[in-house]
């Protein structure tokens, strides 16, 4: 039985899945805990969105898609962050625009590109089988960038994410950390994409962290059982993807959105079993 389960990855591209799944976990667990910290999920979104305008003109021109995209997440995060600290342009505004604007400049370039053109569904709600060794490559290179700035930052990017104004006080550049850490967001994104694709970026950056925080505060411990989980989603997700021949972008994010679904209603009992707890000795003593 064992046998059978490793069976998939005798083949290259399967190999290639599950590393791009194991780096994917990573960023997710890590960066994604970030995000559901500091409820920055609608931004994830725009800059995911926004991205599809860089893989189009990678196509285009002729270069690799993915630098496409982290020209195009990098641009996006630092305009969404010098907006919100220096205009006075709602922050959700700039997020429309910019992801509507990334997503029709996605589809014009694509449509315009000569000889062949991918499939935009493809790109949309990508797939981890077709990842290549470049872009496992692009993707360690991205991974290592992120996990050495959240090493070098990390006491500072707390203070940010739990009191900022108790960043400010401690002399923090708050500004400029938050700019970086949507950076950092643009980057994870860029990882993302080639696993869920655009539109399903948000689901595997956000749900593993929500999980986690639903039973830890120790923002260390939910970055662990993040990518803990980011894990068992990529690589559960690929397998049942295999076995069932099903989208596995897809598969993966249903796969998440039912532990979800699960660690809601464990949470739900335990939070009635507490309070029944609660109630009880007050009851007898009465």
């Amino acid at each position: 039985m064992f046998g059978d389960f490793l069976e998939p990855f005798r083949y290259s591209f399967m190999q290639n899945a599950f590393i791009a799944g194991v780096m994917a976990a990573l960023a997710c667990g890590i960066i994604g805990t970030l995000v559901v910290v500091k409820r920055l999920v609608f931004i994830s979104g725009g800059i995911a969105h926004t991205s599809f305008g860089g893989i189009g003109l990678g196509y285009y021109l002729g270069f690799e898609p993915m630098w496409g995209a982290v020209i195009f997440a990098l641009v996006t995060a630092i305009t969404l962050g010098i907006s919100s600290l220096k205009t006075k342009i709602r922050e959700d505004s700039t997020i429309g625009i910019m992801w509507v604007m990334g997503m029709a400049v996605g589809i014009v370039l694509i449509q315009m590109t000569e000889g062949y053109r991918p499939d935009p569904i493809s790109v949309l709600f990508g797939n981890i089988l077709l990842v290549k060794a470049i872009d496992i490559w692009i993707m360690l290179a991205l991974i290592i960038v992120i996990l050495s700035i959240i090493a070098l930052l990390y006491k500072e990017l707390l203070a940010l994410s739990f009191d900022e104004e108790f960043a400010k006080i401690s002399g923090i550049r708050t500004g400029h950390l938050y700019v970086l850490l949507l950076c950092l967001i643009a980057l994870t994104v860029v990882v993302l994409i080639k696993i869920v694709g655009v539109i399903l970026v948000i689901a595997l950056l956000t749900v593993p962290a929500a999980i986690a925080s639903l039973f830890s505060y120790n923002l260390k411990r939910i970055m662990a059982i993040a990518t803990g989980l980011g894990l068992i989603f990529t690589t559960g997700g690929l397998l049942l993807s295999w076995i069932y021949d099903l989208p596995a972008g897809a598969t993966i994010v249903l796969l998440a959105g039912l532990f979800f679904v699960m660690a809601l209603a464990v949470q739900a009992i335990r939070t009635r079993t507490h309070q029944a707890q609660m109630k009880g000795p007050t009851k007898t003593g009465s």
